[in-house]
């Protein structure tokens, strides 16, 4: 067993602080000086884009803020829609680099000074897109030797970069201390496979393939966000993560919401927007958010919406919103829990959920069967939940 000293505990005042760790899990910091919620966030992250990998056979990545995922993904094509709308220069990423282009712009907002972890060795084209993101620390199984010189220099040598070794494995057990009272319970070692998704239960049809690979996606990172909690996926990324709500319902109308401004990031009225060329890339992303929300802005937030761009904008219209979200196929939601009322299917498909996952068992499962059928889903009852607290 290692001791680490810690900059702080969860605030400032918070100390001293430290933690222990095992000698078999190969960890090393190796640069930067991580805090307490630094390190939660690095053994989530890092629990879930091992699970990603270990699930799909795809190179997974995780953007983690207040240990929970802002996004996650698995490596797949970027468009060029795609990097114009989260503002990336044209170059051949790895494949490895395209799983945290897409965990990072599947909530920029929630993605700023993220933790990213990554499920394999971080190489120099990952490392240059992170060097231009805000973003606090990495954890990776390793890092090709330019890769790790240039994050080094990330923040004047304060960017936090951590090394875990794959091959690690904690015991069953795990202990807690709270109020000092200690809690023991067994680890949460159920995995997210396709047959998770086969069982009897729920309404609809056979689901692609492709499919199957985002409820994975989707279901995985619930298992590593604060509960209650819902995701909405599409294309194997996380497109709106609604975490850490006591009501179902309020998670669903948060992801949903996310998910909504993602879709609407590529709609072609905002892709046609005149960004002022010489803002830093997170005043870019507010612009666009601002523009989103056109019908909501005072008149101030207009202002500063105008301000930032050549050329006055044409707003979405509500039906130009609705069509656009209706126009995309293969959208999916994942709940860590059974869904206890038909509300939360209600505001999904408004949102053109097409595929649903929940555990199921609810008194009113019937209830919530009959709603799928009304919409036209596809839902399957897992039998695993997975909360986390």
């Amino acid at each position: 067993m290692t001791d680490i000293e810690l900059k702080y505990g969860c605030n400032p005042h918070q100390t001293p602080a430290g933690v222990t760790v095992p000698d078999e899990a190969g960890f090393k910091v190796l640069s930067g000086r991580p805090g307490y919620i630094n390190f939660l966030d690095a053994l989530g992250s890092w629990q879930l884009v091992r699970e990603l990998k270990m699930a799909t056979g795809k190179p997974g990545a995780a953007s983690f803020k207040h240990v929970s995922p802002a996004g996650a993904a698995v490596a797949g094509a970027l468009s060029d829609t795609y990097r114009a709308t989260q503002f990336l220069p044209d170059a051949d990423y790895s494949p490895v680099a395209t799983a945290y282009a897409r965990a990072r712009g599947g909530d920029r907002m929630c993605s700023f000074g993220d933790v990213a972890a990554v499920s394999e060795t971080v190489d120099l084209s990952l490392a240059r897109l992170l060097f231009d993101e805000v973003s606090d620390l990495i954890i990776a199984p390793g890092y090709e030797p330019d890769a790790l010189e240039l994050l080094k220099t990330k923040r004047n040598g304060a960017y936090m970069v951590l090394r875990i070794d794959p091959a690690y494995e904690p015991g069953d057990i795990e202990t807690r201390e709270v109020f000092g009272f200690t809690m023991t319970q067994k680890r949460n070692t159920a995995l997210v496979t396709k047959e998770l998704f086969t069982k009897a239960g729920g309404v609809g049809g056979a689901i692609p393939d492709d499919v199957l690979e985002t409820l994975m996606v989707a279901t995985i990172a619930l298992k590593y966000t604060q509960s209650n909690s819902v995701c909405i996926a599409y294309d194997g990324q996380v497109i709106g993560m609604g975490a850490g709500q006591q009501s179902r319902v309020h998670c669903t109308r948060l992801a949903c919401g996310k998910a909504d401004k993602w879709l609407l990031q590529q709609h072609p009225k905002t892709t046609a927007l005149k960004i002022k060329a010489d803002l830093p890339k997170p005043e870019k992303a507010n612009i666009v958010d601002y523009f989103l929300l056109w019908d909501e802005l005072s008149d101030i937030e207009k202002d500063k919406l105008l301000a930032g761009l050549d050329a006055d904008p044409e707003p979405i219209t509500r039906e130009e919103r609705a069509e656009w979200v209706k126009g995309i196929e293969g959208i999916c939601l994942s709940s860590d829990a059974f869904i206890p009322f038909p509300d939360n299917l209600d505001r999904a498909a408004k949102t053109n959920v097409q595929y649903v996952a929940q555990t199921g068992g609810s008194a009113r499962d019937a209830v919530v069967t009959e709603a799928a059928e009304q919409y036209g889903m596809t839902m399957v009852h897992t039998g695993l939940r997975l909360f986390l607290h």
